[in-house]
């Protein structure tokens, strides 16, 4: 083949810089192993980025956002300020008998008064900017909040009409709970019980799609069509990872941990597209460290067995400080594991 093309190294960029989607990753590692030059150039990329694997990334807190988007409207402010000074100024030395001036003299202060006018409107925009990014950003999590308490009161719903019993299927301990939308007659996932809320019209499909997941997608779903379901059809119509029960939580009916639904696990983003696949995981120092990509991983929000739900900037909650997203002595993860305790909270995929 030829020079690679720049669509080609644009990949190849993007790829090393962890940009890219599944497909353009699959893409970018044939490319890389069909041609020496996208593998000289991806090795010379990663080489050149190696340094930053040493720093770890922090969100930006809220407090910092919101101190500097006051501080660029109280310099918009003071722009504006001294525009509307200059512009008094200006009209009254109007009534004053001008004094002729050259052309450039002239044009100068038009230039001066551009200046000022695109200052302020940088200012303006910038800050307008900051306050809708971060609105959007609160927005999507109030609304993840307010999805999460409905699925609580189906919950509640659901129990008051079935003598107190929580929704659940037989699914055996140990059973593969990543295998979310697999319709077969084996009680597989950790989301299959769940999806009775949806059958029996408790709670709306979309309510489990976290508006601030860019993976999700509006579920909308027909009764009909959700009683020929034994679970959401795909990964991407649930977005929330839901506490596996330890065995001595399940057969004596406890509450068990504290947590029930949090948003989605960073260590299950990506699992098996097929079924028969094996599912092996051994989180890196990376995956553990952290937060939901739902929103951002500037935190998550948290469903409590009180009903409850906090947004939290941390995996460890609580007075236990125990992650929520990982097992105890566990460092591989095959897809079938189980609590060793009821104090062990864990919730996935």
């Amino acid at each position: 083949m030829g020079p690679l093309s720049n669509e080609q190294k644009q990949l190849l960029f993007d790829f090393a810089m962890g940009l890219a989607s599944e497909a353009e990753a699959a893409d970018a590692k044939m490319l890389i192993s069909a041609e020496k030059e996208a593998a000289e150039i991806y090795s010379a990329l990663k080489s050149t980025l190696s340094p930053l694997d040493c720093y770890e990334v922090e969100s930006c807190p809220d407090e910092l956002v919101e101190r500097t988007v006051l501080r660029l409207n109280d310099l918009a402010r003071a722009s504006q300020q001294r525009l509307e000074q200059l512009l008094a100024t200006e009209q009254g030395r109007a009534v004053e008998p001008r004094v002729k001036v050259g052309l450039w003299g002239d044009f100068g202060k038009r230039l001066a008064t551009a200046a000022v006018f695109m200052v302020v409107g940088g200012l303006l925009i910038t800050a307008m900017n900051m306050v809708s990014s971060y609105a959007r950003q609160n927005s999507r999590r109030q609304q993840c909040k307010m999805q999460l308490a409905n699925i609580w009161r189906g919950v509640n719903h659901y129990t008051a009409d079935n003598d107190g019993k929580l929704p659940s299927v037989a699914t055996a301990n140990g059973a593969p709970w990543w295998k979310v939308g697999y319709q077969g007659s084996e009680n597989h996932s950790n989301t299959r019980h769940l999806w009775l809320l949806v059958k029996g019209d408790y709670v709306s499909a979309s309510d489990f799609t976290c508006p601030g997941s860019n993976r999700g997608r509006d579920s909308r779903f027909e009764l009909v069509d959700a009683q020929n379901l034994s679970d959401f059809p795909t990964r991407k119509d649930v977005t929330y990872s839901f506490r596996i029960m330890c065995g001595k939580t399940a057969r004596a009916g406890t509450k068990g941990p504290e947590v029930l639904i949090a948003d989605l696990n960073p260590l299950f983003e990506r699992l098996p597209a097929h079924y028969s696949d094996s599912f092996v995981l051994k989180p890196s120092k990376d995956l553990l460290a952290r937060n939901s990509m739902n929103h951002r991983r500037s935190g998550q929000n948290v469903l409590f067995c009180n009903g409850s739900v906090k947004f939290i900037r941390t995996r460890r909650p609580g007075i236990a400080r125990d992650d929520i997203f990982t097992l105890k002595d566990t460092s591989v993860y095959k897809g079938c594991e189980v609590p060793s305790s009821e104090t062990d909270a864990f919730l996935a995929p």
